[in-house]
């Protein structure tokens, strides 16, 4: 037994050679939310943000998802590919994004905004990476909505027979990552920012807690055909996400051994 996966037509609409698909009115969605957040936050008393500022950030941040995760699609995923076709790098028609490249993109688009604007790198990554679960969330019921990255082969009764699939039932990662990395995620942090905490340890709570969950959720989502499991055991996803999950510990013990005054939670 399996779910019949729902019959949606990726385009919403056309006029003429432009088509509106549910994957970039979801990305939109998640940009919109980042900004009421982002603004909302902004707007409490003693924030040092303005309006201004978070319509900056937020831009520099749509253009380091983009960029970053085109460039890191292509490098990660279809690099042999693109050596043989450079100029793939640039058929944005056919897909492909990368959530780890996004995330070193917007990493870049941080550190040149906190440079630019005098900031501090940790105030504005502790800013930012609130704002991130609620675009994941989207982002991944945009997938679903596509029938693509689907999960593996299952017998669970939630499982779902994908139009791209083939004939076997499959789990809908998909949603196990926007409710993982969307809503648990933007929950914990939502939760830790209420809190006093050093500069630095919002970034580690979120590179710990996505680097996890996607570690996860890798063991039922089905790898990348032309690259499957290295040694058998793992995937690109999880290679990937190892760093993260290193890294966010890692700025959280320094973040809270380094003497500093913690920053008040401003709920």
């Amino acid at each position: 037994m399996a779910l019949q996966f729902p019959d949606i037509d990726p385009v919403i609409f056309s006029v003429g050679p432009l088509s509106v698909r549910w994957y970039g009115l979801m990305y939109l969605i998640g940009f919109a939310l980042a900004m009421w957040l982002a603004n909302r936050q902004a707007a409490k008393p003693n924030s040092g943000w303005t309006k201004e500022q978070v319509s900056d950030l937020l831009f520099y941040g749509m253009l380091g998802v983009i960029l970053g995760g085109r460039i890191g699609y292509v490098l990660f995923y279809q690099f042999s590919y693109f050596i043989e076709n450079p100029l793939y790098l640039f058929r944005i028609d056919q897909g492909g994004m990368s959530f780890h490249g996004g995330t070193l993109g917007v990493i870049t688009a941080i550190a040149i905004f906190a440079w630019t604007r005098k900031k501090s790198l940790f105030e504005v990554g502790d800013f930012v990476v609130p704002l991130v679960p609620l675009g994941l969330l989207a982002g991944r019921i945009g997938n679903f909505i596509n029938g693509e990255l689907w999960g593996r082969v299952t017998d669970v009764p939630w499982a779902f027979v994908f139009p791209t699939g083939g004939p076997e039932p499959r789990h809908p990662s998909q949603l196990y990552e926007a409710f993982l990395e969307g809503l648990v995620l933007f929950l914990i942090l939502q939760w830790f920012i209420k809190k006093p905490r050093p500069a630095g340890s919002v970034a580690g709570v979120f590179l710990l807690g996505y680097g996890t969950f996607r570690f996860i959720v890798e063991y039922f989502r089905e790898p990348d055909a032309h690259l499957g499991l290295f040694a058998g055991v793992i995937s690109m996803g999880q290679i990937l996400s190892l760093p993260m999950v290193i890294g966010g510990l890692g700025l959280l013990i320094w973040a809270y051994k380094k003497p500093q005054q913690s920053v008040a939670s401003k709920a």
